[in-house]
């Protein structure tokens, strides 16, 4: 009967001279309490300060190894990057699949994760696109990949992400990520609008003018957000971070799309 979220207004009803107060139970482990109560904490009420947040990302990794960095970061209220650093400074055996945000198992090595969907298909043919990536703990456009490579007598692993792992077959960490092809140098945001912009397929057609509106409301220069920061009330702060974060995560889902559809990668 510990209080997970919401011991202010227990205070106050008990200051009130209230004997009931409204609550919702839940069912579970310490670690899966503390949990909860780091990702209900850091939305509302006093914010946990930077330390407090690193605090609780490092217990988390400890309690649930399986959780991605993503999903931690999420539910810590830190960036993905600050809580892989901090997993890598952990002594947690790392888990063989990651949880993310959405609740699925993906596989650590995605090398393994494309051989287990061979092997799934092997032994069972007549099985599903859903149904293999749900047993592999892949995404279905994997599945479809893997199955189209076993059916042309191919290596279900592509060759880049076979050169992505060492002899022993365990995994090396990637390089990192490029946002636009060569690196993550900043371009210039409103040049290339403005190149959107007089191109004749989006200028002359409805839905282009409707893509270049919703861009155009969507997209921030570095001079516009640094002149906005230093307005930021400390108390809204971590809200904001949070917003910006989740925008960052949606706008990266919405480049790999675009990326996959230029280059016909899975």
């Amino acid at each position: 009967m510990r209080v997970i979220d919401g011991m202010h207004r227990l205070t106050a009803a008990r200051l009130m001279g209230r004997d009931r107060i409204a609550v919702q139970f839940f069912d579970g482990d310490e670690a899966d309490a503390f949990w909860l109560a780091v990702k209900a904490n850091v939305t509302h009420g006093l914010p946990l300060t930077l330390a407090e947040r690193q605090a609780a990302a490092g217990r988390i990794i400890q309690s649930h190894p399986e959780l991605s960095d993503r999903a931690i970061a999420s539910t810590a209220g830190l960036a993905a990057r600050t809580v892989a650093a901090i997993r890598l400074r952990s002594a947690v055996q790392p888990a063989p699949v990651r949880i993310g945000r959405d609740g699925r198992a993906r596989p650590l090595n995605a090398a393994e994760g494309r051989r287990l969907a061979s092997q799934v298909i092997a032994a069972r043919p007549g099985l599903s696109l859903r149904e293999i990536a749900r047993a592999a703990g892949i995404s279905v456009g994997t599945a479809r990949d893997v199955r189209a490579r076993v059916r042309a007598g191919q290596d279900p692993v592509p060759p880049r992400q076979r050169n992505g792992c060492d002899p022993a077959g365990g995994a090396v960490r990637p390089e990192p990520r490029t946002a636009n092809g060569v690196g993550l140098d900043p371009v210039d945001i409103r040049s290339l609008l403005e190149g959107l912009r007089r191109d004749p397929s989006l200028r002359y057609t409805e839905s282009g003018r409707h893509l270049l509106r919703w861009l155009s409301t969507r997209t921030v220069a570095p001079a516009e957000w640094r002149q906005a920061v230093d307005d930021v009330s400390p108390h809204c702060a971590i809200l904001i971070e949070r917003i910006a974060r989740e925008c960052a995560r949606v706008w990266m889902e919405l480049a790999d799309e675009l990326d996959q559809r230029s280059t016909g990668r899975p």
